[in-house]
């Protein structure tokens, strides 16, 4: 994942790696369903772009094999050089800024990634372009507008806390940049980059201890931040963190937006 001004979650805080775990825990298993219907098999290429934890590099070197290369970038490496043990190699890179990196590559993944960075189109442009021809670009991101609550259920005061403090760290998003739509429009920008065979799907759990665990680690993470803009009080969200310990809420993710197609080949 990106990082800089803009990011609100940065990946050098103590709670980084416990997002990146919970992420794996709800996300990979519908990641790699995605993988597995592409038809990845050893000797691809694959570029996983702000990559984060291990977790997905990991995944593609084993299936990809000696013969294959898998590629994991992101600003920050911290979390990701358990992929290199794996098989992967890890580099440090700006997808929005630095030039793609040496391919082509048979796939290019990205996950929860460009809603984050400040120029969308740009990286978008970078990851198309690293394609060999006829080879997939997959792009999975969050679209939180599509269902912004955090307890659809949301029948008392508790509910009713957790969904105002997640319109705080909304809120903070939207200054930040990010684009809380984006994942709707996944498939037209796909088309409108050129790419053939546009599809898409989406997916989020609606209750999930890793779902509690994902949240108790983002409320730590922006809990100054958002009692500095006044959006929530320290009393507020302690009393939102022991709602979440003891598992008295309901809490969903937002829409996961998996949108994939893929770069035409040469017409004979």
């Amino acid at each position: 994942m990106g990082q800089g001004d803009g990011y609100l979650l940065d990946n050098r805080q103590t709670e980084a790696g416990t997002r990146f775990d919970a992420l794996s825990e709800l996300f990979d298993a519908s990641t790699f369903r995605h993988f597995e219907a592409l038809g990845i098999e050893e000797g691809w290429r694959c570029w996983e772009v702000g990559a984060g934890g291990p977790g997905v590099p990991a995944w593609l070197a084993a299936r990809v094999g000696p013969r294959g290369r898998v590629l994991a970038t992101d600003i920050d490496v911290s979390w990701t050089g358990a992929a290199a043990g794996a098989g992967a190699e890890v580099r440090r890179h700006d997808v929005a800024v630095d030039p793609p990196p040496p391919g082509p590559f048979d796939l290019v993944h990205a996950r929860l990634v460009l809603v984050h960075v400040e120029d969308r189109d740009a990286a978008l442009r970078s990851m198309v372009q690293a394609l060999r021809p006829g080879g997939t670009l997959l792009i999975e991101d969050a679209d939180p507008a599509l269902q912004p609550l955090i307890c659809p259920d949301e029948y008392g005061p508790e509910q009713r806390l957790a969904n105002r403090l997640r319109n705080g760290f909304r809120e903070l998003l939207r200054q930040r940049g990010a684009d809380l739509a984006y994942g709707r429009r996944l498939p037209r920008l796909l088309r409108q980059a050129g790419l053939e065979d546009v599809r898409a799907d989406a997916y989020f759990p609606v209750t999930s201890p890793a779902c509690d665990a994902l949240e108790a680690a983002t409320v730590q993470q922006v809990r100054g931040r958002l009692v500095a803009a006044g959006l929530a009080t320290d009393e507020e969200i302690d009393r939102h963190l022991a709602h979440v310990a003891a598992g008295r809420l309901d809490l969903a993710t937002s829409p996961m937006i998996s949108a994939w197609g893929r770069r035409p080949a040469p017409r004979p």
